[in-house]
C-alpha cells in the first residue's frame, strides 16, 4: 500500500524559510501522488474520461475532519490501518481540498454550533494537512457564523448592527487576516470563495447593491493577498441551482456590470436535487461562453446506500435515487464518473465532493449526542439555535451525509473513492 510507503518516508517536512513578513513558512509535500499511467484494476468499474486534463481540478470538501477525529472517529487505509485521511484521499487521485470558514461559530460561552464548527483556526489545522501531502486548498468563506445557502444567509453576530459600508469594511478585514494567518502557515491556497451559494444574498443582505459592495470588498482583500505573498490565487462567486440558468446568468451580469473582480464560477450540482447533468452543463458553457469565466463544481455528490449510520436522518434518502445510478458503491462511482465527464465535455476546471469523510462518531445514538454536543460533529448543536432557531433550533444532531461519504460507517475506504485516480485511463 502506497500509505506503509508514506509512513516509513515521512518525518519532518514543513521547514521555515525566509518570506515577505519574515515569518512566513513554507510546508514541503511528504506525498507526492502516484497517477496511473494507464487502466489499472480496481474494486470498481470506470470508463475512462476522454479529454481530461492532468490538472483538472479533482477536489474534496473535508471540513468536517478535525470536529470528526476529535470526536474519536479513526478512519484507516485499504489495508485496515489507521491513516490520516487526507493521506488516503491523496492516494485517490484527489488534488484540492474545500475547507469553509465560518466567522464565529460559538455562542457567548465557548459552545460550538456545530457542522464542524468550521472557524479560521479549524481550516488552519486541515490546510495545513492537505498541503503536506501535495493538495492545494481551495477557502470557502461563508462570511455567517453558520451555515450559509440560498435558504439563509445570516449576518455575522459582530456585524450585526453595522451600517453596509462598516460591515463592508469589516468582511475586507475579516478575509484579508484569514488569509494571513493561511498563508503565513505555508497552506497552499489557491482558490478562494467570496460566499457561499449567494443566490438570494449574503451576511444579511438581500439587494444586489449591498451583496455587489460586500463582494468587492472581499475581492479586494484576496487580489491584496495574492499580491503580497506573489501568489497566484482565483476568486470564486459561487451559487447553487443549476437548473434556473436564467436567473443565475442574469444574477452574474449584474455582478460583472457592478464591477465585481472575480476569476470563477463555482456551482452546487446535486443531480438528485438539481435534475439532468444537462441543467450543469448548460450553465457552465453560459458562463464561459457569454461572460469569459471559468467555472467549476464545487459540490456534488451520491449515496453508496440508504442505511443510516448515527440516528440522525440522511438528506439522501430513497425519494432521492436516481435510476440511472443504483444507490450501491458501483453506483456512487458511475455518477461522480459521469458528473467529470460532463463538467469536462462542457469545459470546467474541475469538480469538487461534498464532505466525502462525514461519518457516524459511533453507533450508540446516545453517545452520539453528547461528542456531537461537545466537538460540534454533527450538523448542528443545540447551541445553533440561538443563531438559527428555524433550522437548528428545531432538529439538530448528527450527521445526515454518513451515506454520501467515501468511506463505510467504521471509517474504511469504500473502493468508489478511487474513482478519483480512475478518471483518466478507467479500468482494465
Amino acid at each position: 500500500m502506497r500509505g506503509k510507503k508514506f509512513a516509513a518516508a515521512a518525518m519532518a517536512a514543513i521547514l521555515a524559510a525566509g518570506s515577505l513578513t519574515g515569518c512566513v513558512k513554507t510546508i514541503k509535500p511528504e506525498y507526492t501522488a502516484e497517477l496511473p499511467t494507464g487502466p489499472e484494476e480496481a474494486e470498481v468499474s470506470a470508463k475512462a474520461v476522454d479529454g481530461i486534463s492532468d490538472d483538472f481540478i479533482r477536489g474534496m470538501d473535508l471540513s468536517s475532519v478535525l470536529s470528526e477525529e476529535k470526536s474519536g472517529v479513526k478512519y484507516y487505509n485499504a489495508d485496515g490501518e489507521e491513516q490520516d485521511v487526507l493521506l488516503t484521499f491523496a492516494e485517490a487521485g484527489v488534488n484540492f481540498v474545500r475547507l469553509r470558514v465560518w466567522n464565529d461559530p460559538y455562542d457567548s460561552d465557548g459552545n460550538g454550533y456545530g457542522g464542524g464548527n468550521c472557524d479560521i483556526d479549524t481550516a488552519l489545522a486541515l490546510g495545513e494537512r492537505a498541503t503536506k501531502y501535495g493538495m492545494k486548498v481551495c477557502i470557502d468563506f461563508h462570511y455567517s457564523d453558520f451555515w450559509a445557502d440560498p435558504s439563509k444567509q445570516f449576518v455575522p453576530k459582530a456585524w450585526k448592527d453595522m451600517d453596509l459600508g462598516a460591515k463592508a469594511d469589516a468582511l475586507y478585514d475579516f478575509t484579508k487576516e484569514s488569509l494571513k494567518t493561511l498563508l503565513d502557515a505555508g497552506v497552499d491556497v489557491e482558490m478562494v470563495q467570496i460566499g457561499n451559494e449567494i443566490n438570494n444574498g449574503m451576511s444579511g443582505e438581500t439587494s444586489m447593491d449591498s451583496v455587489i459592495a460586500l463582494l468587492k470588498s472581499g475581492s479586494r482583500a484576496v487580489r491584496e493577498a495574492s499580491e503580497k505573498y506573489k501568489k497566484d490565487i482565483n476568486i470564486v462567486i459561487h451559487y447553487a441551482q443549476t437548473q434556473h440558468r436564467t436567473r443565475m446568468m442574469s444574477l452574474l451580469k449584474m455582478l460583472i456590470d457592478g464591477g465585481v473582480d472575480f476569476d470563477t464560477v463555482g456551482l452546487s450540482y446535486y443531480p438528485f436535487w438539481d435534475g439532468p447533468m444537462n441543467n450543469m452543463t448548460r450553465c457552465v458553457e453560459a458562463v464561459r461562453e457569454k461572460y469569459d469565466k471559468d467555472a467549476i463544481v464545487v459540490e456534488t455528490s451520491y449515496a453508496y446506500t440508504l442505511k443510516d449510520g448515527d440516528g440522525t436522518a440522511n438528506s439522501f434518502g430513497a425519494d432521492q435515487a436516481l435510476d440511472t445510478y443504483p444507490v450501491t458503491v458501483q453506483g456512487q462511482a458511475d455518477c461522480i464518473r459521469d458528473v467529470v465527464a460532463a463538467a469536462v465535455d462542457a469545459g470546467a476546471r474541475g469538480v469538487f465532493y461534498w464532505e466525502g469523510a462525514w461519518i457516524p462518531v459511533g453507533d450508540n445514538v446516545n453517545e452520539n449526542k453528547k461528542l456531537w454536543e461537545k466537538y460540534g460533529s454533527g450538523w448542528a448543536s443545540s447551541y445553533a439555535a440561538e443563531y438559527d432557531p428555524n433550522d437548528a433550533g428545531q432538529y439538530y444532531g448528527g450527521s445526515s451525509w454518513d451515506n454520501q461519504a467515501f468511506f463505510d460507517f467504521k471509517g474504511n475506504p469504500l473502493p468508489s473513492i478511487n474513482v478519483w485516480r480512475l478518471l483518466k485511463y478507467g479500468t482494465k
